[in-house]
């Protein structure tokens, strides 16, 4: 009998469902903020705990635990050297779901889950474009002005249609 071994299955396989949180744990890791429907967020949470218990611990298995999840190398280095110690001080809770409304199309719930510690990142500034200052050009000698060639439009009216309405048809 299968008593108290409810999960959020998402309506998918195993694998399509393993997939799915990791994708959504990996995004939230790097975005620190996802918006996602309430089921979704609601079954990745967990396994984004456990991903920062791990950072916290920051041992060689905790490390390989995190790759055997994540998969990629410079993610799990970025949980463990940037994440990990933003939550030291806290016992748990690292991340949060918000309620933010529905989808249009469905009228799914969407929420917004996001980390309870947010690493602010430096604000980019534009670069003032330099003003490029054009070189005097010496005097021309004064000829004839030729008025401005204009070109016509390389495209064709509307695709190419006006071919089929020709007045004149190929004879037999």
């Amino acid at each position: 009998m299968r008593h108290r071994k409810k999960k959020l299955n998402l309506n998918r396989f195993t694998s399509w469902r393993k997939s799915t949180l990791i994708s959504l744990a990996r995004n939230l890791l790097l975005k620190q903020r996802i918006v996602t429907t309430y089921t979704k967020a609601k079954a990745a949470s967990p396994l984004v705990e456990k991903l920062i218990t791990l950072a916290k611990n920051n041992s060689l298995s905790a490390i390989r635990r995190a790759y055997q999840i994540l998969g990629d190398h410079k993610l799990v280095s970025y949980l463990f050297k940037d994440i990990g110690p933003l939550f030291k001080n806290r016992p748990s809770g690292f991340s949060r779901i918000i309620r933010y409304g529905n989808r249009r199309g469905d009228n799914a719930k969407l929420v917004i889950l996001e980390l309870t510690e947010i690493k602010e990142k430096p604000k980019r500034y534009k670069k003032e474009k330099e003003k490029i200052q054009k070189k005097p050009q010496p005097k021309e000698v004064l000829t004839e002005e030729k008025p401005p060639i204009t070109k016509k439009p390389t495209k064709k009216f509307l695709g190419g249609i006006r071919g089929i309405f020709k007045k004149e048809r190929d004879a037999l």
